[in-house]
């Protein structure tokens, strides 16, 4: 279709800038959405210049509770019909909840929670009159682990991000929609130093540290086929699994080692 396009949350680094590398490559026409103006520039440049695609910058900060109605009139205006939505913009807070403001937490889970559910519910009808389209969600493998000591939040936000997007499509798959819930564990990416949590992230087993292009890879791939959830690289699927079935007690002691930090 001349006027499909993947719309990429948070594209100007990290995951979600792999992912928009990932898409050019298979010919995807892209909006690339994030705060940073220049880089966005940046990067479209190099995206259109390498893959000869089409592709078009929204600069916009989610934590804006218009933000995302503004991103949707500029795709209708433009006539861009989104049948890829790639919901990746997301950061941690690195202070204890206790330390942490109230401001703070509501903008954290803003961007991470509220701004997800707006563009799902705005781009979604127009999947449907299409009868077709795919909802990408980076959520985490903090979605399956028990409370942690710290990044509070962060895990029940990524719970809540699995459990819509299931509802999603137990919704809509009949129709032909599918949403992707992708749980990386730790990749290696500016988010933990732009966040603030670099020092958790320095303290864990290098074996654990993967790349953001194989998590865009996988990622990717899973959603283009309908996956419901992607739990990407083998070491990640054996920790989820491993979290499903251990006792309490041994998870600690897992955890530990695994995850400096979190639950001490």
């Amino acid at each position: 279709m001349k006027n499909s396009y993947a719309l990429i949350t948070g594209a100007t680094s990290g995951i979600g800038l792999e992912i928009s590398r990932e898409l050019a490559k298979l010919n995807y026409s892209l909006i690339l959405v994030a705060r940073r103006e220049n880089k966005l520039k940046e990067i479209c440049q190099e995206l259109k210049y390498k893959f000869n695609i089409r592709a078009e910058i929204y600069a916009t900060d989610l934590e804006d509770p218009k933000s995302p109605e503004k991103l949707y009139k500029f795709c209708k205006e433009k006539n861009y019909f989104i049948d890829l939505l790639v919901n990746n913009a997301g950061y941690a807070l690195p202070d204890s909840f206790h330390k942490t403001p109230l401001e703070a937490e509501e903008k954290f889970l803003r961007v991470l929670g509220i701004a997800v559910v707006a563009l799902t519910k705005l781009f979604i009808n127009d999947m449907i009159n299409k009868k077709k389209g795919k909802i990408m969600m980076i959520s985490s493998v903090a979605a399956f682990t028990p409370p942690s000591t710290i990044q509070v939040l962060y895990g029940p936000i990524k719970t809540f991000i699995n459990r819509f997007s299931e509802g999603l499509n137990l919704s809509y798959n009949s129709i032909g929609i599918t949403s992707t819930a992708v749980c990386p564990g730790y990749t290696v990416t500016n988010f933990h130093t732009a966040s603030g949590v670099q020092d958790e992230m320095d303290r864990v087993p290098s074996f654990m540290k993967k790349s953001a292009p194989r998590i865009a890879k996988e990622a990717v791939q899973a959603t283009l086929i309908g996956r419901k959830t992607c739990v990407p690289t083998f070491t990640y699927k054996l920790i989820v699994f491993l979290i499903k079935i251990l006792p309490k007690s041994l998870f600690w002691i897992f955890s530990k080692k695994m995850a400096p930090g979190r639950y001490d």
